[in-house]
């Protein structure tokens, strides 16, 4: 009998969300132009920075400095002068990124002492930005410092110290750095990126349009309906969650192709331990949006409260910012973060290619938080009317 019921209800609610066409566009149209286009947007990457350049020397070095940084292509020389002041104000104004200040005798100094000073003033008001533009420097200055068979002090990164162009002098013996990056070889900020962007749009999906739609049934008064028939409280409520589980499943699907296809992520895991994984974490998703609906009355607050959650899950799940990054408190508080560790699993699963028993603990605990917060849910929810 329960069987029954649970099939014409099911019936029901896929009926009306195929007969929503703001709502399908919801479910598949938005998701897509969402990852086609944060997947771009999203980066820490700098790849265009301003650059003011005061060349007090005016030698075959000084030119060779400020050229090797713009044949870079990640720093556009925009204006030059032998001031100072007006660099500063330039800086100031926001007009220019990074001002690179050659001193005079520049040239002399590497010719007589084999060392000459360097001075990079980046804008720091970013933060990460300043840093991204100044491991990008300092890399073309020893390079260039390479090109003339040079020695750059690692503990000094603003000096630039060149031999004889020869062997190196006894006694100051060269290092030679290789860089080797594993999983993610070209640095591609897309990769990283892409897999938690997908855990974002699903955890949406699973979340916000659960809430809205059994607030829905209130606010259109069918809730009132239902109140009176004789069906039980958890066939109710596995119709609702099971529909929109299913579209969840299926814009995880589309999102994957359009990863591996558009953006070229990487898929050196198993999809099925993907979606063994989405379907656990999925039930504490839809859980989340249940327990909004109890609280909420009608789908602005429910609004309201998806995205507040939303908000702090997102910034304390390791999506944008390391979590080894955070205060030991919140790397503490993200171990009851489903996001992150979903976020975890997919990059670790995509990128890597790790299996189940190295994603193990990511699993149980989803399986844990999911086990709860649903259980949560379905006892505080009350088959009631608006």
């Amino acid at each position: 009998m329960r069987l029954r019921v649970l099939r014409f209800l099911l019936r029901k609610e896929f009926l009306q969300i195929v007969r929503d066409r703001t709502l399908l566009g919801m479910l598949f149209i938005m998701p897509v132009i969402q990852l086609l286009v944060l997947a771009n947007a999203v980066t820490f990457e700098v790849k265009s920075a301003r650059m003011y350049i005061i060349d007090k020397d005016h030698s075959s070095m000084s030119r060779g400095v400020a050229t090797r940084l713009a044949a870079s292509g990640r720093f556009v020389p925009t204006e030059s002068s032998p001031s100072m002041a007006e660099g500063d104000e330039a800086i100031l104004d926001r007009r220019v990124d990074l001002i690179v200040v050659i001193p005079e005798g520049f040239e002399r100094e590497i010719v007589r002492d084999h060392r000459a000073p360097l001075q990079l003033v980046f804008n720091a008001e970013d933060g990460a930005a300043a840093a991204v533009m100044q491991t990008y420097a300092n890399a073309i200055v020893m390079n260039y410092a390479g090109e003339l068979g040079a020695e750059v002090s690692p503990s000094v990164v603003t000096k630039l110290s060149v031999g004889d162009g020869g062997a190196p002098a006894r006694g100051h013996p060269v290092m030679e750095l290789r860089r080797r990056g594993w999983y993610n070889s070209e640095l591609d900020y897309r990769e990283y990126m892409v897999p938690g962007i997908l855990v974002v749009l699903v955890t949406m999906i699973g979340t916000l349009l659960t809430a809205m739609n059994i607030v829905r049934e209130k606010e259109a008064g069918t809730l009132d309906q239902l109140n009176v028939t004789p069906i039980n409280r958890s066939t109710f409520i596995a119709a609702k969650l099971i529909p929109l589980w299913t579209f969840a499943m299926i814009d995880l699907s589309i999102g994957l192709v359009v990863a591996r296809f558009v953006f070229h992520v990487p898929v050196l895991g198993s999809l099925v331990l993907v979606f063994f994984a989405a379907t656990i974490y999925l039930v504490g998703a839809l859980g989340i949006g249940l327990w909004i609906s109890t609280v909420a009355e009608t789908q602005q607050q429910a609004m309201f409260v998806t995205f507040s959650l939303l908000m702090v899950y997102l910034l304390m799940s390791g999506l944008f910012t390391p979590i080894r990054g955070m205060p030991v408190w919140a790397q503490w508080t993200t171990e009851i973060n489903p996001i992150a560790h979903f976020v975890a699993l997919m990059r670790a699963v995509l990128l890597k290619g790790a299996r189940t028993r190295d994603v193990a603990s990511h699993l149980a605990a989803l399986a844990a938080i999911s086990s709860v917060v649903l259980s949560i849910a379905i006892r505080q929810y009350h088959k009631r009317s608006a």
